[in-house]
């Protein structure tokens, strides 16, 4: 028997089966694909705070940016640069491979090629390479991707929105320094353009419908060149709950994603370690009720609970702002104490400081009407 068994081997997962491991637990890590970190289903952009969270070498950086260009539906530009290291662009295979290498050197199991499709009292059942294998367990932590598998076998409520994604990287001229966002890509989310190095971007959008058709529109302005194209699904808007059933839900498969950037990294490895901290307690304990369980809620909300509500009622609004709107908000930013204070108080991961700073200023304000009605004032209130 397991005391653990983790499902997912990306970040959230493999940072959960780790610390499991590391306490002495014995740790069962699975996941359904061939290949540690592939396929790639994200951007690959972490600021540094969520790289340092990986605690892994500096082998997986392709680049570093030291800022971000926006660009407004009508061409309005605002340029913000820190002119030091604020992120890095990583490759996501192989930092993904280097965490489970961590994990599986304090000690955790891997059983890749194996998906888990149903829970049968306190055993997982599983089908893949070794064929279909009955496993008992202790304690679950799913971290098995938006579509988690886990939740669906437990009819577990789940993330509030679901967007759709398209990414493809491309042959084409950039400044490595910068990253470049384009909230009239899309009338849910944004797009963008991600610098591997001064010849070759990362490009991409989300939205809820239509994607296909805005990802064309906005490729154009990048070429055709494409070397790698990929799709993918982001959760936004945690579960209503992260535990039961024995089971702890962490990274994506809780819809832990920011809802600003929608980068899971940072917020799921932080679920992760609070997770691991709460198995490790009820498997000393001998105790795997809700109302054990529910110590880590408390944990991630105390941590991170309060961005991610924050995050997602911008989200929110920010699907209520027309190009106009959006056109008029990103003139108000173009100015020079305002840019200061962006690059001063600007936080990828935690951005609630920054956005109440500007919601006071009266540049912001005077864009501001058409906005408030949309929900702003709830936002003085966090």
């Amino acid at each position: 028997m397991y005391d653990v068994i983790v499902i997912g081997a990306g970040p959230a997962g493999t940072t959960a089966a780790a610390a499991c491991a590391r306490s002495g637990l014995k740790t069962l890590c699975i996941e359904e694909h061939g290949t540690i970190g592939y396929p790639v289903q994200c951007a690959g952009l972490l600021s540094c705070a969520a790289f340092t969270e990986c605690r892994v070498s500096k082998r997986p950086v392709l680049n570093s940016v030291s800022g971000a260009r926006v660009v407004s539906p009508s061409g309005n530009e605002i340029l913000i640069d820190a002119k030091t290291r604020k992120a890095v662009v990583t490759d996501r295979g192989a930092l993904d491979r280097e965490m489970a290498e961590h994990a599986a050197n304090a000690g955790a199991e891997f059983c890749i090629k194996t998906a888990a499709y149903d829970v049968r009292g306190t055993s997982l059942l599983t089908r893949g390479v070794s064929g279909h294998q009955e496993i008992p367990f202790r304690l679950l932590i799913a971290a098995d991707g938006p579509r988690s598998s886990i939740a669906r076998i437990f009819g577990m409520p789940r993330a509030r929105t679901y967007l759709a994604g398209i990414q493809a990287d491309l042959v084409h001229e950039c400044d490595s320094r910068f990253v470049e966002i384009y909230p009239g890509a899309s009338p849910d989310f944004f797009g963008w353009m991600i610098p591997i190095s001064s010849g070759r971007v990362r490009i991409g959008l989300c939205s809820q419908t239509g994607v296909p058709d805005l990802f064309a529109a906005f490729r154009k302005k990048f070429g055709e060149s494409s070397t790698h194209l990929v799709t993918g699904t982001l959760p936004l808007g945690v579960m209503p709950r992260t535990y039961g059933h024995r089971t702890l839900f962490t990274g994506d498969a809780a819809g832990f994603a920011k809802p600003t950037s929608g980068g899971g990294v940072y917020t799921g490895i932080r679920s992760a370690r609070h997770a691991a901290g709460v198995a490790i307690t009820c498997c000393e304990a001998d105790q795997f009720t809700d109302a054990a369980l529910a110590a880590y809620e408390q944990r991630w909300q105390e941590d991170i609970g309060r961005e991610l509500d924050l995050g997602f009622r911008l989200f929110q609004l920010r699907r209520k702002i027309s190009a106009e709107e959006m056109d008029a908000l990103i003139r108000a930013l173009n100015d020079p104490e305002i840019i200061r204070m962006i690059t001063e108080y600007g936080d990828m991961d935690r951005p609630g400081t920054l956005i109440k700073k500007l919601m006071v200023k009266p540049g912001i304000l005077r864009c501001a009407p058409p906005l408030l009605r949309s929900g702003l004032r709830s936002l003085f209130r966090l």
